[in-house]
């Protein structure tokens, strides 16, 4: 088959293309003749070269095939070379790992290089669903494609694609959680990893597509969850981040303990679309549990929504040493008016109230938050208010976009994106702006102080130099050499990625720390050893405009 020398081009969410020719199955398979031996060398008749996986003669497609013509396309299709190219959120990443250990399972085997794969899957953000007639039907772009409901359906897609025809399965489900699934984690240096924990969303945003095309919320099991994790600590990984589109409304009632009459709590102030739901174990249990499976393990947890913050989350994570005291809070935008057209649930001084509570009960606390700048009807005052909320809360990352509008969403149905391309951008730029002057002043005030810091690895701009992250997730960089192996230790060892090492700031910039590390150190070491600043100076946060998914400069 052509495409086994040109991949076939699929995807998770959107599987892209090259293109995909006809099968054509030898004629001996009805009599059941066919040998594993004439299956690999099988030669193609019309080009006379040899084919992997592949026999000459009869044309048939695996939708209409007999169970057993079925089954020995499965078996064709296996041990083929897959590449993966993923693009978009942190879901993505993980939804790959997740396809990935589906089809390893199926014989599947993974490469590097485009080259020489059989199968390109190709990761995009919320396309499946939304662009399946035009990718296709119309387009004739891809080969399959699979929402992120259908992953377990991989392996049968893409046998019928490999019978010559094309395929989909972007249904969405009510329980797919992907529980039993152990994702294959591909972390740098395999040192931090996600753990998704929940999927979908109910809170129906009025510029959100993720309702749309990846269903509603439902919870994966405690006990799945905590599997994963304590698998991840036996494998020396350091850093956890639990994962989901609204992870902080986890709510397992996978166990009939669970299942209580209890309703959901909300931060003070908000409200949802949606009625409250009662019973299961709540996300406050679920990151207590996390957290006492490993104590050197940093535990973070994105993307929450600021409605899913009562007390008890924040008292938790203030209490909890392995807990990072940073927290995501999506403003989204600093106007009312605007939030009301967003179905945000809340107001300006609700969020400024929450802000100010996580504040007072974490006193350490790193905030961070996602602006749309340019939303429907958005005027230049409600800009100026975003602004100025940007500059009074005082967020250590932003995740700065500008708006623009998706079909099915409640805002394509109701309202007008009637804000200029170049408004927007203009927009954008100056709340960018606004994140970097605050980095710039911030960052420069935490010079002097001292840092624990997780080891990501070798900075991207200098073999000499290493990278990591502090608790509050800021980017520190530091030359890499020989340090003590403890605090007045007169003994050094070299420093590899997945090691806790006190670092002396000495210097800043609106993206990065830089510093001198001191020594090695443990997370449980962290309040013993750490310079701490006055409390008043804690507050003050460095931000900048990044990418969900960063790397080492």
């Amino acid at each position: 088959m052509e495409y086994l020398r040109k991949p076939l081009a699929t995807l998770p969410q959107l599987w892209k293309p090259l293109r995909c020719a006809p099968s054509k199955y030898c004629s001996k398979l009805a009599n059941g003749g066919v040998t594993s031996r004439e299956r690999r060398t099988a030669t193609d008749s019309e080009t006379g070269s040899s084919r992997r996986g592949q026999c000459a003669s009869l044309r048939v497609t695996c939708e209409a095939a007999p169970a057993e013509l079925l089954n020995w396309c499965f078996c064709c299709v296996c041990s083929r070379l897959v590449y993966f190219e993923t693009y978009g959120c942190q879901m993505n990443v993980n939804d790959t790992e997740i396809a990935w250990s589906i089809l390893q399972r199926k014989g599947y085997r993974r490469t590097a290089d485009l080259g020489e794969a059989d199968v390109v899957l190709l990761v995009t953000w919320c396309m499946a669903e939304r662009l399946k007639t035009e990718l296709l039907e119309r387009e004739k772009l891809v080969d399959v494609i699979a929402g992120p409901d259908a992953y377990r359906d991989l392996p049968r897609l893409l046998a019928v694609a490999h019978g010559g025809q094309r395929a989909s399965n972007v249904l969405l489900s009510l329980e797919e959680t992907y529980a039993d699934v152990m994702p294959v984690h591909h972390a740098p240096h395999g040192k931090s990893a996600f753990v998704s924990i929940m999927r979908g969303c109910d809170n129906m945003c009025s510029y959100c597509i993720v309702p749309f095309t990846r269903g509603r919320e439902r919870s994966r099991p405690a006990s799945s969850v905590l599997e994963e994790v304590r698998l991840l600590s036996d494998q020396g990984v350091k850093e956890v981040t639990l994962l989901g589109q609204n992870v902080n409304s986890y709510r397992d009632t996978s166990e009939e303990q669970f299942c209580g009459s209890d309703p959901t709590k909300l931060s003070q102030g908000f409200k949802t679309v949606y009625r409250a739901k009662q019973g299961g174990l709540r996300f406050s249990d679920l990151l207590d549990r996390v957290s006492r499976i490993d104590s050197d393990m940093r535990i973070r947890f994105t993307s929450p929504h600021p409605k899913d913050f009562p007390d008890e989350v924040l008292h938790l994570i203030a209490e909890r040493g392995n807990i990072c005291k940073q927290i995501h809070l999506p403003a989204q935008s600093g106007s009312s008016e605007v939030l009301t057209a967003m179905r945000r649930g809340y107001t300006r001084e609700a969020y400024l109230d929450l802000v100010e509570n996580v504040k007072r009960i974490i006193p350490e606390v790193s905030l961070s938050s996602d602006f749309i700048s340019g939303f429907c009807g958005e005027t230049e005052d409600d800009h100026q208010q975003t602004l100025s909320l940007i500059r009074e809360v005082g967020y250590n990352v932003g995740f700065l976009f500008a708006y623009s509008m998706r079909k099915k969403t409640h805002a394509s149905h109701r309202l007008q994106d009637d804000v200029p391309a170049e408004v927007k951008r203009r927009r954008l730029e100056e709340c960018i702006g606004a994140f970097r002057e605050e980095a710039a002043r911030v960052n420069a005030a935490l010079i002097g102080s001292t840092q624990l810091v997780l080891v990501e690895g070798e900075s991207k701009r200098s073999a000499k130099d290493l990278c990591g992250r502090t608790d509050g997730n800021m980017k520190v960089i530091f030359p890499r050499e020989d340090v003590a192996i403890q605090p007045a230790a007169s003994n050094a060892a070299s420093v590899h990625a997945g090691h806790y090492v006190l670092v002396k700031i000495l210097s800043s910039s609106s993206q990065s720390l830089r510093g001198r590390a001191l020594s090695h150190s443990s997370l449980s070491g962290t309040v013993k050893h750490c310079e701490t600043l006055p409390r008043h100076r804690l507050h003050e946060h460095a931000a900048s405009d990044t990418t969900m998914i960063e790397t080492c400069p």
